[in-house]
């Protein structure tokens, strides 16, 4: 449906190059008679989690600095669209901003399977630098093409496995269905576990857990706690297995059609906020984690033998990606 949009509008793009020529080159300027209105969709709670806090940050900065020039409306927890909607809306100009998922890309490029990956990033400091390298930045370059400007990564964390039964071996998840992101990687690497994969909005896991529809899930602790996943889980055990975080995308044509400085200041913002809410994304995980731990929950850590052996049981799923991804972007993270 979005890829479909996109042909549409670049068609009437095309016709309208051919026929008003001198339309165009006239500049887009925007009345400021009014605050340009920028509406941000996210999926996670609105505090407590880096991903919202960031948002809220973001608006709250915006909208003091840039005062009667621009407001940033923030609708967390799937109050506008979820990650599965909010492209296609940002596309028909319905919403300016949204930080989903990297899952959520793969329909414009399968490069962002990379961070899907299991056990390829030792860590967030690891990400930091793919993703602020040469790499990390073309893959938010290749949104281009499709009307999206990607702005840039907010970390939410690494994610851990949890189900309705200790998970301490790669062999305790054989049997379970796991609720999963819309992605093929952790499709594959559910199923490398014996397990089964069940792809679900992230609004509805809680419920899915709760009755047993599903038996367990992936997720980060900051999510595992504000979504309150531990409270209908066996426990969670501390794989740290991957990375969940979002790309910042806006519309381009949103981007292109601000005043300059206006969008400069924007982008100062912007940049400013997530290089600060990023530093801060483990402490809050390690936060949530405690708070788990507080609250009754279980979290289980492995020792060095059982972890191992999560890592070879999953590393062939590299394998598997590597001509979808490229190898020499999985190879710029490993060495990351």
């Amino acid at each position: 449906m979005i890829l479909s949009q996109l042909n549409r509008r670049n068609l009437l793009k095309l016709g309208a190059a051919a026929g008003t020529t001198s339309l165009l080159s006239a500049p887009f300027v925007i009345a400021q008679s009014a605050p340009i209105t920028i509406r941000l969709s996210h999926v996670v709670s609105a505090s407590g989690h880096p991903k919202g806090d960031a948002a809220a940050l973001f608006a709250e900065r915006v909208n003091s600095q840039l005062e009667g020039q621009v407001k940033v409306e923030v609708f967390p927890s799937s109050q506008l669209y979820n990650d599965d909607q909010v492209l296609e809306a940002m596309i028909l100009g319905n919403v300016e901003m949204a930080a989903p998922s990297l899952s959520k890309l793969e329909q414009f490029t399968l490069q962002f399977r990379v961070f899907d990956l299991p056990f390829l990033f030792s860590g967030i400091d690891a990400v930091d630098r793919f993703q602020q390298g040469e790499s990390g930045r073309g893959l938010l370059q290749s949104l281009d093409a499709y009307g999206l400007q990607g702005l840039g990564y907010w970390h939410n964390g690494m994610k851990q496995f949890s189900a309705n039964r200790p998970l301490l071996m790669p062999e305790d998840a054989a049997g379970l269905l796991f609720r999963i992101q819309s992605s093929d990687v952790l499709q594959a690497m559910i199923e490398q576990l014996g397990a089964s994969a069940q792809k679900m909005a992230f609004a509805e896991v809680y419920g899915a857990l709760q009755t047993g529809v599903v038996d367990g899930q992936e997720n980060t602790w900051s999510n595992i706690y504000t979504k309150r996943f531990f409270e209908v889980q066996d426990g969670a055990s501390e794989t740290n297995h991957g990375i969940l975080d979002y790309i910042v995308i806006a519309s381009a044509d949103f981007m292109a059609s601000l005043p300059d400085d206006i969008r400069d200041e924007l982008m100062r913002i912007f940049h400013e906020v997530t290089e600060e809410r990023n530093a801060l994304s483990t402490a809050i995980n390690l936060e949530n984690r405690q708070k788990i731990i507080d609250e009754g929950g279980v979290v289980r850590e492995l020792n060095d033998m059982q972890r191992n052996a999560w890592v070879e049981a999953l590393r062939p799923v590299w394998d598997r990606f590597s001509d979808d991804i490229g190898a020499d972007v999985i190879d710029a993270a490993f060495n990351a």
